[in-house]
């Protein structure tokens, strides 16, 4: 950033200096961090009032110190210090406006201070939202760099799931059986995602246990269909049944074993096999990346075989268009050339050429790739890697299971990504949440299948 002040010397009473600013749902969270100022009303996205509607206020105090970023940026500038600062409130910005911020000298003393005026315009209707005035100890040496750098920051929002969310709430909530909701994590997930208007759920399990849990968690559930079996295997069982009898089209994971509620559905004649491979994905929000990013198989198939891999590559190219997203499918491996003794840059290369033939639909699949050059295009510049994915996959394939897990725990809790995780490959999603996963990742789970269950029903009609 190239930053030129003003000294005392050369000030003239008159001297106007203005910016512009549009005021970001970002600011407002940043802001608040800092000041540490948690008033609902300055927070996006929360309706104080009850009106349905969200107040999207932005502090008067970060509207001033719009101003006083003025005074120390451009009149008179860098070596600028407060010594006074008044101002009167006159309307409220909001998320979404642009603002147009103006400072003007008033006076000069002797001693080195300037009296500015401060104003503060919403450049839509020109409402006056600040006026004030700003005494300063002007600077005496001149300042004239470029090299005036401050460190990113990069806010935890995530608004990938939340825009997905809003997606699915659009569409009609998705009936779906959630096995053995035993628990206040699983039920209150399947609760929270009903009262969004997300899913219709049909609790599956011991109805006495569930009844108890929902006393607990102070929620009442008479309106929603208990189907009472005892065990775990068999309340899976019964959640095939519902999907073979076209009851509900998405199936949710309660406080059971994975392996219990998977081993029915695998089985021939009464599961929900459909051709493919079971196979998982991860679908995460991830601070700071342009879209959401997604990482297989990570939870069911420990070392998969080049075979299992395809199913793994098309199941999550087809969630990716059920997500509005271009698949770009990363293979990865710890070189990006084929070597001989690495198996999984030969299954790489082979996965990339069976796309180029046609054996895997809808997508581009590159590999191997290494981590680096499949998420960083500088990484895959660097090692002269072109093409459509190297450098911006958006769907990463792993050699297998561990190396699965460890790249989904690091972006989740060393990036602070959200995920939504999801089983593909059955008659119809199955959303596989953790105990740890947090509310957001409950709801975005069900906004994922809800997504995918609509787009399987397009893809049936053509």
């Amino acid at each position: 950033m190239h930053l030129i002040n003003r000294t005392f010397d050369e000030i003239q009473v008159g001297e106007r200096a203005q910016l512009r600013r549009l005021v970001t749902a970002d600011d407002l969270y940043v802001f608040a961090a800092a000041s540490g100022n948690l008033n609902p009303m300055h927070l996006p996205d929360v309706d104080v009032n009850g009106d349905g509607k969200p107040e999207n206020i932005a502090s008067t105090m970060y509207v001033a110190s719009l101003a006083i970023s003025l005074l120390g940026t451009h009149l008179p500038g860098p070596g600028t210090l407060l010594k006074r600062n008044t101002f009167e409130a006159f309307e409220r910005a909001h998320v979404g406006e642009e603002l147009l911020v103006q400072v003007e000298v008033l006076g000069k003393e002797a001693d080195g201070i300037v009296h500015l005026r401060t104003g503060v315009q919403r450049v839509a209707d020109q409402a006056l939202i600040l006026e004030g005035q700003a005494s300063v100890y002007a600077p005496k040496e001149k300042f004239d760099r470029d090299d005036v750098e401050v460190p990113g920051l990069l806010v935890q929002r995530h608004r990938h799931f939340e825009a997905l969310i809003e997606r699915a709430r659009s569409l009609p909530a998705v009936h779906i059986a959630v096995v053995c909701p035993d628990d206040p994590n699983s039920l209150g997930g399947a609760l929270r995602a009903a009262h969004k208007g997300l899913i219709v759920p049909i609790l599956v399990g011991d109805a006495q246990r569930i009844r108890a849990v929902a006393q607990e968690l102070q929620q009442d559930i008479s309106a929603f269909e208990i189907v009472d079996v005892e065990g775990d295997r068999a309340a899976s069982a019964m959640a095939c049944a519902l999907v073979n009898e076209g009851r509900v089209h998405a199936v949710m994971k309660g406080h059971l074993h994975t392996d219990d509620l998977l081993h029915p559905m695998l089985d021939k004649a009464m599961g929900l096999r459909m051709g493919r491979r079971f196979t998982h994905v991860f679908v995460m929000d991830v601070p700071g990346r342009a879209e959401p990013v997604m990482v297989t198989d990570a939870a069911i198939n420990i070392a998969p075989d080049l075979h299992t891999k395809v199913d793994i590559v098309q199941n999550a190219i087809d969630l990716a268009q059920a997500l509005d997203m271009t698949p770009r499918v990363g293979v990865l491996s710890a070189v990006e050339t084929v070597n001989p003794a690495i198996q999984s840059s030969l299954d790489a290369a082979l996965l990339s050429k069976m796309a180029d033939r046609g054996q895997i639909k809808g997508g581009l699949v590159e590999g191997p790739l290494a981590m680096d050059n499949a998420m960083d295009v500088g990484a895959a510049r660097t090692k002269g890697l072109s093409g459509g994915v190297a450098g911006q996959a958006n769907i990463l394939v792993v050699p297998g299971i561990d190396a699965g897990n460890m790249l989904a725990k690091q972006l989740t809790f060393v990036s602070h990504a959200e995920a939504a995780g999801l089983v593909l490959g059955a008659k119809v999603p199955v959303i596989l949440n953790s105990r740890s996963d947090s509310p957001m990742a409950r709801l975005a789970s069900c906004a994922v299948a809800n997504l995918h269950y609509a787009w399987q029903a397009k893809q049936k009609q053509r």
